[in-house]
């Protein structure tokens, strides 16, 4: 028997309004409405994803579960003593522990020679806490918890991969270098444009996010449509799999798309929480990748869903702000709780929309559901644009029934 849902709370914002109280709506009807717009939202022309680390939590830790294994990790190291200086005078922040060891690395570089000492020992922390972020996010799907992630991520793209082919497709910007989009696509046959080009070797091609998929209408006349399980896809703070190929003289771009890498501080490409951050998407191919995330939120009638995302990158909120500001079409709808401190949530603009919520535990013992993560969003506020689901899951068991026939028969031969 299936356990009724019971919500602690749930919080529906429309700039600094509360929707539910401005249009009147009974509380037991509240998931529902907010279920409506969303799906409202969907029928607009253009619609956009920005996915941030919470959407792949736990599998990929947070700031401060990455502080605290680099914490258990550094126990017994050489810089250890230097590390929980620097930690405890900023908080225990990663963020800034990495940007005082950027500036001081900088600082004493500037005194040339006579300073190699202390430049070395700041590089070598960096490097450090680099490469246990770069293992930390190259995981290989193969523990339970990522396996969960993954299914997610799945159960996502099953429902907004397939879109009405009269509507533009459907754009994922993501700030995490992780390869769970990827994965989750590649499992599921989704055509996704990247931006990168080529078969064995594919390199970044910032033209591909001008192409699309499409298939020939009659096999006697060159007619053409979009496919319609495709997406865009932009991961614009780099990726564990990008690997600068300097000596690579057969394309503009030196960056190219690898299958398997391993950590190199001087080839990954992929921006780390440094303070560095805005300047290092002013270069290739972030540059190219930020005009692309800038040129898709100014076109008339565009949503923008944003998840696991907490607006602490200037350079990323300067582009939803420069949306808001000059294009009067443009929905920013946020599924998360934020802290009430950003500047995000002081603006009282009807296209702001802010969800969050708490489900009750069915259990005792069990935390209570979190109605604004990434699960329970891809599970229930989400519609699913997928007409051809039923006709799939068809085609999934038929293909399944003759492979388990095949192999009793296989099974069957052998022991005659």
């Amino acid at each position: 028997m299936e356990t009724k849902e019971i919500i602690k709370e749930l919080k529906f914002y429309q700039g600094l309004s509360d929707y539910f109280a401005e249009n009147n709506v009974k509380e037991d009807r509240y998931k529902e409405v907010v279920k409506a717009k969303i799906a409202e939202f969907f029928n607009m022309k253009n619609v956009c994803f920005l996915f941030g680390a919470g959407v792949s939590c736990p599998a990929i830790p947070n700031m401060a579960k990455l502080y605290s294994n680099i914490e258990k990790t550094i126990k017994g190291q050489s810089f250890e003593e230097r590390f929980r200086k620097i930690a405890k005078a900023n908080d225990n922040k990663l963020e800034d522990i990495l940007s005082v060891l950027y500036s001081g690395r900088a600082y004493y570089q500037g005194f040339g020679d006579t300073h190699n000492k202390r430049v070395d020992s700041c590089s070598e922390l960096i490097r450090f806490i680099e490469k246990f972020i770069f293992e930390s996010i190259n995981i290989h799907f193969n523990q339970p918890v990522e396996k969960d992630v993954l299914k997610t991520y799945e159960s996502f793209y099953q429902k907004i991969a397939f879109r009405n082919k009269d509507l533009s497709r459907i754009c994922v910007f993501t700030t995490n270098n992780d390869m769970y989009n990827e994965t989750a696509m590649d499992n599921l046959n989704i055509h996704y444009v990247n931006g990168f080009s080529g078969g064995v070797k594919r390199h970044f091609n910032p033209a591909m996010f001008n192409y699309t998929y499409s298939k020939r209408m009659d096999v006697g006349i060159d007619k053409y449509e979009p496919v319609e399980n495709m997406v865009y896809f932009y991961k614009i703070h780099g990726s564990v799999n990008w690997i600068d190929d300097e000596k690579d003289d057969s394309n503009f771009f030196s960056i190219v798309e690898e299958h398997n890498t391993e950590w190199n501080e001087n080839k990954n490409i992929l921006i780390y929480p440094t303070p560095t951050k805005q300047n290092k998407s002013l270069g290739a191919p972030y540059v190219d990748l930020f005009r692309e995330f800038q040129h898709r939120l100014l076109e008339p009638n565009t949503v923008l869903f944003v998840m696991g995302y907490g607006f602490n990158d200037e350079h990323v909120n300067d582009i939803i702000y420069r949306a808001l500001a000059t294009n009067t079409t443009f929905n920013l709808v946020i599924i998360d709780q934020l802290d009430e401190s950003k500047s995000i949530c002081k603006i009282d603009d009807k296209r702001i929309f802010r969800l969050w919520g708490v489900v009750e535990a069915s259990e005792k013992g069990k935390d209570d559901i979190m109605m604004h993560y990434f699960d329970y969003t891809v599970r229930e506020w989400l519609p699913n644009l997928n007409a051809f689901a039923q006709e799939e899951k068809v085609v999934k068991d038929f293909v399944k029934g003759l492979k388990e026939i095949s192999k009793k028969m296989q099974e069957n031969n052998e022991d005659r």
